[in-house]
């Protein structure tokens, strides 16, 4: 059953390059609605956590050095249908193959530093929600 709430992440890069506040504008423009939202920075044990299901590919070493390499936003967004609706705002993980005027088409540079994650199922969407945020925090 799809639930109404999402989780995100704008990325190290996205929030380096000044796409914060444009990134924002986007996600309501959509419709989405802001539950709870902070800016922080992952340390290398918060990056391989949340990100242990990478844990054997080749790529995890560099994916866990980028996302602690700056601050990132993480939000948690509500809206009918928000996952599906989500990662359809945010394109294809590849900006290349993104659709255009996606958020990943207009603000990431490559695979790897793609601007920002969006939760890939409800149960995905209300464990990373959980990582970053308490359940006081999303009112």
């Amino acid at each position: 059953m799809a639930t109404n709430r999402t989780f995100t992440m704008i990325k190290p890069d996205a929030v380096e390059k000044g796409h914060t506040g444009a990134i924002l504008e986007k996600i309501n423009a959509a419709g989405f609605r802001i539950v709870a939202m902070k800016k922080t920075q992952m340390t290398k044990r918060d990056a391989e956590t949340f990100y242990a299901v990478h844990k054997e590919r080749p790529f995890f070493g560099e994916l866990v050095e980028f996302m602690t390499r700056g601050p990132i936003v993480a939000a948690v967004l509500e809206k009918d249908n928000a996952v599906e609706d989500f990662r359809t705002l945010i394109g294809s993980t590849n900006p290349e193959d993104a659709a255009e005027g996606t958020i990943r088409k207009l603000y990431a540079s490559s695979v790897g530093e793609n601007a920002i994650h969006g939760s890939d199922s409800d149960e995905n969407a209300e464990i990373e929600s959980n990582f970053h945020f308490s359940g006081r925090e999303m009112f």
